[in-house]
């Protein structure tokens, strides 16, 4: 048990010094080069009217790396930022961006709201839950060809970061959280 105890301590001292040397597989504290795109004119993009200056990041993919010259297929669409200063209303809160999950096996996306934007007069049930555990909001959907508000798609909330998660099934706090924004969604989505 002594030698156990020595080995994690020089390890964890050697993780921390950084002698073990880097595990981010793409070196450095770099991140790949994604493809992206900035829209031109407003267009639809996963059923979502986007504005110019709009940025689509996509998968990576051989050979397309940095800004593109024309939009690629949005099945390989990862993100869509908004042009800063004009988010767009999503769920009645204005969001400044939308990612879809790393996890290929769920089928959703990461919806982040700028509440500074939202008018008092303009506040729901729906956007006070949010709110109050933070800023983003796991989505997940049907069709994940479709990212906009369509509570019809929306099978449910994921988690409001990481303070509520479907993941923990047996904490029944977090459910119950997600069980009232969820339901405080749907009635933004019947108005």
């Amino acid at each position: 048990m002594k030698f156990f105890k020595s080995y994690f301590s020089i390890l964890g001292l050697l993780l921390l010094t950084g002698c073990v040397g880097n595990m981010n597989p793409t070196g450095g504290n770099s991140s790949p080069n994604y493809p992206y795109f900035i829209t031109a004119e407003p267009l639809e993009v996963k059923k979502i009217m986007v504005p110019k200056g709009t940025k689509l990041v996509y998968e990576e993919q051989f050979f397309k790396e940095g800004k593109q010259d024309k939009m690629l297929s949005e099945e390989k669409l990862i993100t869509i930022e908004f042009p800063t200063g004009q988010p767009i209303i999503w769920g009645g809160v204005p969001v400044t961006s939308i990612n879809k999950f790393f996890n290929s096996e769920m089928h959703g996306f990461t919806v982040y709201a700028d509440f500074e934007k939202l008018s008092a007069d303009k506040k729901t049930k729906f956007s006070q839950l949010w709110q109050s555990c933070s800023n983003d909001l796991g989505i997940t959907v049907k069709n994940i060809g479709d990212w906009s508000f369509n509570t019809e798609n929306i099978s449910d909330v994921d988690d409001c970061s990481v303070l509520y998660q479907r993941y923990f099934k047996n904490n029944k706090r977090q459910q119950d959280f997600l069980d009232e924004i969820y339901s405080e969604m749907l009635k933004v989505g019947s108005k």
